[in-house]
């Protein structure tokens, strides 16, 4: 999977958590919950989704890592995601 792969992943999870969000113009370096108005327990949804989806488990404390779609994507390949 590479970059552009794990991306788009990413960015069809959010959108799968709210539907109402323009994904297709993201800008990778801006906060994902400003940049598609998710709250805190969407961003909770979100996780929970790249979980299901990658197995990776993302603990609480690791949010804040995964809050730019550029963060996200190196936070996931610091955990093996290939």
């Amino acid at each position: 999977m590479t970059d552009d792969d794990l991306a788009a992943l990413i960015l069809t999870r959010i959108a799968d958590i709210a539907p109402e969000a323009d994904t297709a113009d993201a800008d990778p370096a801006m906060d994902l919950r400003d940049q598609f108005d998710l709250d805190s327990m969407d961003f909770l949804n979100f996780a929970i989704a790249l979980h299901e989806a990658l197995g990776v488990e993302i603990p609480e404390t690791d949010y804040p890592r995964i809050r730019t779609l550029d963060a996200c994507v190196a936070y996931l390949r610091g955990k093996g995601v290939a």
